[in-house]
């Protein structure tokens, strides 16, 4: 292999590289939106209504009424706490039974709502709040308003965040790509020169470099994969239920990000790439 080929190999290889670790950048930012948002919304499902009910209510219309919130599209889940259930957690919170101290359980059974993201916001929750003490077996709604108010902040703020570094991730990795495929185009300069003195149209110059950064775009995604793969099966060694079906779904929609950015950074700059050096005389190509 002659040295000239031996260049031009490496120069591929080392471009490739480059452009993998680009793209397994974009992969994990990409994950962590992913985990973000499902994060999110497994936060906000975890935020509980209590709705306590009447001394008077009847068991058959407690379950009434148990059925009647869960038919409500707010309703995630719901769970009926007895009277005697609800004695039982307090004193295991207090470490003393309250009703051996006050001589009667003072507490009243309630059903404990858990609701589905979209409406675990301060506003729906007013609503499903004046709703639900409408009902004439209901005698409180409890909630932890402030906790509500905390949660969809940080949940705000984190997005923002991540979003605004996914923006200028996708800059910076455009530049790096780009800055790679422009190396490779300029070494290839003259030879885009010789073609067009020949009567070669620009369409079809460009044609086997847009073919090539395709290639190069999927190898690197591929490689990118695999470093990206072989970083969560090292989390999987040192934590065994780390890939649960949500990473799995998550680490898929990550790799069809990979793929598809790969390859349309490449195509955009090495179309401009290609299109630059095709506006430019002999001349000018000695001394850019």
């Amino acid at each position: 292999m002659s040295q000239k080929k031996v260049h031009l190999f490496n120069s591929r290889v080392t471009s490739i590289i480059s452009i993998s670790l680009v793209i397994l950048l974009i992969g994990i930012t990409t994950a962590l939106l992913l985990l973000s948002s499902d994060l999110s919304v497994a936060v906000r499902e975890n935020i509980t209504m209590s709705v306590v009910l009447k001394e008077e209510v009847k068991a058959a219309d407690v379950q009434k009424l148990q059925k009647t919130i869960d038919a409500e599209p707010y309703c995630k889940s719901t769970e009926y706490i007895d009277k005697e259930t609800a004695s039982k957690e307090l004193a295991e919170e207090l470490g003393q039974d309250p009703v051996e101290f006050l001589g009667f359980n003072p507490l009243l059974g309630s059903i404990e709502m858990k609701l589905f993201s979209d409406y675990a916001n301060t506003d729906s929750i007013a609503q499903i709040e004046a709703q639900l003490r409408r009902m004439p077996e209901v005698k409180d709604v409890i909630y932890q308003e402030v906790l509500v108010d905390a949660v969809n902040k940080n949940v705000k703020r984190v997005s923002a965040v991540l979003s605004v570094f996914a923006v200028l991730l996708i800059l910076i990795s455009y530049a790096l790509i780009g800055n790679t495929v422009r190396l490779t185009v300029y070494a290839k300069r003259f030879l885009i020169h010789t073609m067009k003195l020949v009567g070669a149209t620009g369409s079809f110059i460009r044609r086997p470099f847009l073919a090539e950064g395709v290639v190069t775009g999927l190898i690197a995604a591929v490689i990118a994969m695999g470093m990206m793969s072989a970083i969560l099966f090292w989390a999987q060694s040192e934590i065994s239920s780390f890939l649960t079906t949500e990473i799995l779904h998550t680490l898929l929609v990550s790799f069809l990000v990979m793929i598809a950015s790969g390859i349309i950074i490449t195509i955009i700059a090495t179309y401009i790439s290609v299109t630059r050096y095709l506006k430019l005389n002999v001349d000018e190509l000695y001394y850019i």
